[in-house]
């Protein structure tokens, strides 16, 4: 067939190519993304955005961003095109569009470690059943009768141990705290036990893997965490097997721990049970104890507030003793206000949680701007609490901004405060992580003085970390004020 034959045939599959093109080409052209740089291919920002700064800025590279392009910008990050919000409205107009417009996205690697069926990870109906087990477990009536004993009694076991005018690493005493309270909330671990030790210490290989660069290579602590995991997975289906061993006895299933309790109050398959657990040992443990280093670190730099905490503490220990009560109860925690203000700057200026994973569900506008079905979409959290139109002078210690919500600009702020998250993925163990700092503080400036004794801040990887574990020394008041 000569081409002068063939030609007839392919000029009308050429011009509709063609068409198809610059239609493809003008629907692009259409949308009205935020401005911004994709980076380098594949890599695009991802190194930039992940580069270590204080904890208590947004860092360089969103200043920069911010700067040139305003608060919503477009990037390549994590290997996907995204947009990132650093605007309060837009964040929140994302969270309250969980599973609408908007669904939880993180990267495959943290799946590959937490797990497919952490809570971090899933979405939809099975995110929902397993959240509802958790606040079930975490409700109002647990939390009083029996999370507070405990909270109590493993701040008691930590601090006690603290001789007078010793010098520690204060993150890893708050991590033995946390770890050991949720060893024994979740799996009636006692402390100091050796299947407890031995949990601990690949717990911690575990923990250096998930915040580490996901390279499953020999020798990577990203390999090492897969293996710990593994381990940590044997332990806690041993746990499950004693407990179902013991329903087909007939003993009664002890409830006093998250395992016990799902066993007799779910339907989860046993792969679902192993993450849940695995993934709220992570969430409970690390999360607070950073916290609580945080708060730590907050008060040494703030005498006035160290002073006020302790007049508040005092009293309350003070009438306990005169009512011949020892240990802390519900309506102690809610005279504790100031101590919630304490709370809240901390966890404000600190962000633990400094931005999450989102994705785009369809076309999105948002004043003006376009966000693509399937792109990625960063809310950074800690941008808005960083942010002076939001929060005055918002690099300042200042938990007395806190102490009145009757005007405007406090309302403006509580609306702007988000550390946990918000919408249908607020976080289901924020009282709990609330508790735990109230009662430390409470035992903390009742019996210690404290002071750095090396220069360390706390620095954004972008998980929040202090690189030399906030060394403290230590001094015990001369007169116990406890009861």
């Amino acid at each position: 067939m000569s081409v002068s034959e063939v030609l007839p045939f392919l000029l009308p599959l050429i011009l509709a190519l063609i068409f198809i093109f610059h239609l493809m080409k003008r629907k692009k052209n259409s949308l009205n993304l935020p401005p911004g740089n994709m980076g380098w291919p594949f890599l695009g920002e991802t190194i930039g955005y992940l580069k270590p700064y204080s904890a208590t800025s947004i860092g360089e590279f969103m200043e920069q961003h911010i700067s040139r392009y305003g608060k919503i910008y477009k990037s390549n990050l994590f290997g996907e095109p995204t947009i990132v919000s650093a605007d309060a409205g837009l964040n929140k107009f994302i969270l309250q569009n969980e599973g609408k417009l908007f669904e939880c996205s993180y990267p495959r690697s943290i799946g590959g470690i937490l797990g497919k069926w952490s809570m971090l990870v899933l979405v939809g109906d099975m995110h929902r059943d397993m959240r509802i087990i958790s606040l079930n477990f975490l409700s109002n009536a647990r939390l009083r009768t029996h999370l507070l004993p405990e909270v109590e009694k493993h701040t008691l076991l930590v601090l006690n141990s603290w001789k007078d005018n010793s010098t520690f690493c204060a993150q890893d005493e708050a991590k033995k705290f946390t770890f050991n309270l949720m060893a024994k909330h979740i799996m009636s671990l006692d402390p100091g036990k050796p299947e407890t030790e031995q949990l601990k210490k690949e717990y911690i290989t575990f923990m250096k893997g998930v915040v580490s660069a996901p390279l499953n290579l020999p020798g990577t602590a990203y390999r090492k965490a897969l293996q710990s995991r593994s381990i940590i997975l044997k332990f806690i289906e041993r746990k499950m097997e004693e407990r179902i061993g013991k329903i087909e006895g007939t003993e009664n299933l002890d409830e006093d721990d998250l395992l016990g309790w799902v066993l007799k109050h779910s339907d989860l398959y046993k792969e679902q049970i192993l993450d849940l657990v695995l993934s709220l040992l992570f969430a409970g443990h690390e999360t607070s104890s950073v916290s609580i280093a945080l708060a730590i670190y907050f008060l040494e730099g703030c005498p006035s507030a160290v002073q006020q905490l302790r007049e508040e503490h005092t009293e309350i220990a003070t009438a306990k003793k005169q009512s011949g009560e020892e240990e802390l109860n519900w309506e102690d925690y809610k005279k504790m206000e100031f101590t919630q203000c304490v709370i809240s700057e901390t966890l404000r200026l600190g962000n633990v949680v400094r931005f999450l994973h989102r994705k785009a569900l369809r076309n999105v506008r948002y004043k003006g701007h376009d966000i693509p079905c399937g792109w990625k979409v960063l809310p950074v959290i800690a941008a808005v609490h960083l942010d002076p139109s939001h929060f005055e002078q918002p690099q300042h210690f200042n938990p007395w901004r806190w102490q009145n919500f009757s005007t405007g600009s406090s309302t403006t702020m509580s609306s702007n405060f988000m550390p946990f998250g918000g919408g249908s993925r607020l976080c289901a163990g924020s009282e709990l992580a609330k508790l735990e700092m109230a009662v430390f503080i409470h035992h903390l400036v009742l019996n210690y003085r404290w002071e750095l004794v090396d220069a360390d801040q706390a620095f954004a990887f972008p998980f929040v970390d202090f690189p030399k574990g906030l060394p403290i020394r230590v001094q015990k008041h001369m007169k116990e004020r406890t009861p």
